[in-house]
């Protein structure tokens, strides 16, 4: 039966692909959980928001084919994944020598979290490549904007499901790190984490398009 709407036999098996994909440990998932157990729970909520919205908007550009520039471009591929990298590694060095107060002391708390989660989807290739090779693989040859569009909502839908669930776990121990020393060495442990991802993402995504 063909129809406008997702194929109810694609959308199960999408879902919990989406969800694997997700529970892997990476950017997201380490960097939520450092700025959660360190800043507490609405700190990790704000940044959740803006990794949702960095995972939207490249859906949103995927749907519309324009993210084949970014698989047909060697040049920019090695771009966003060289400065994906950076960004990460930069995070990881602030939060080892900057301690317990690297955002929630400064000026613009909101703005500071939201935008460092938006800025981590927005530089991570992995992420752009799902949505053109992982993807299309449960889209069936009617009506393809639409289904696009459906499934990337159904992702993103997954993915701040997990994030939220990692922040809640994460808050938890907030009360626990109040010592600064607690704090410190769990910060550390965290940035040492995610510099740990960071070079696992430079590393998984070296191989050409």
């Amino acid at each position: 039966m063909e129809s406008g709407f997702l194929f109810p036999s694609n959308a199960i098996p999408f879902l919990i692909t989406c969800l694997l994909i997700e529970l892997t440990p990476g950017p997201n998932m380490t960097y939520l959980a450092i700025v959660s157990a360190s800043d507490g729970r609405r700190a990790g909520v704000q940044t959740v928001l803006g990794i949702t919205l960095g995972l939207s908007v490249l859906g949103g550009i995927a749907a519309f084919g324009a993210a084949e520039i970014l698989q047909s471009s060697e040049v920019l591929y090695q771009l966003m994944r060289w400065s994906g990298v950076a960004f990460l590694l930069y995070l990881s060095w602030e939060g080892w020598v900057k301690g317990a107060d690297i955002v929630s002391n400064q000026s613009g708390g909101f703005a500071r979290y939201f935008a460092r989660g938006l800025m981590t989807n927005l530089l991570n290739p992995k992420a752009a490549l799902f949505y053109i090779t992982v993807l299309p693989t449960f889209i069936v040859p009617v009506d393809i904007g639409r289904q696009a569009l459906i499934l990337t909502a159904i992702y993103v839908a997954v993915a701040t499901a997990v994030h939220l669930s990692i922040v809640l776990l994460a808050g938890s121990l907030e009360e626990f790190l109040k010592q600064p020393e607690r704090e410190r060495l769990a910060r550390r442990l965290l940035s040492v984490l995610l510099a740990a991802v960071a070079l696992w993402f430079a590393w998984t995504t070296r191989m050409p398009i």
